[in-house]
């Protein structure tokens, strides 16, 4: 049995938090290369996760959350 497609709403929130993950990245002048090194993921995941394309794990934000020195609380807002 097929799932149901997501509601517009949630693509629409990973966008947002791909977006501060961006922006917080930037700010302290890392590349997607050096925060992927920092939560040992593949930049390309990276890339997706900041694009909202990726679903991704809650380890992975806790992850980069530390990495970039911010709560998470202040990405997934």
């Amino acid at each position: 049995m097929p799932s149901d497609p997501l509601p517009d709403w949630v693509p629409a929130r990973r966008r947002q938090i791909g977006d501060r993950i961006r922006a917080a990245r930037t700010e302290r002048k890392l590349s997607q290369e050096k925060l992927a090194e920092a939560v040992d993921l593949d930049r390309k995941t990276v890339n997706r996760i900041e694009q909202g394309a990726h679903a991704t794990l809650i380890d992975h934000l806790l992850l980069i959350a530390d990495a970039l020195d911010v709560p998470l609380a202040d990405l997934v807002r």
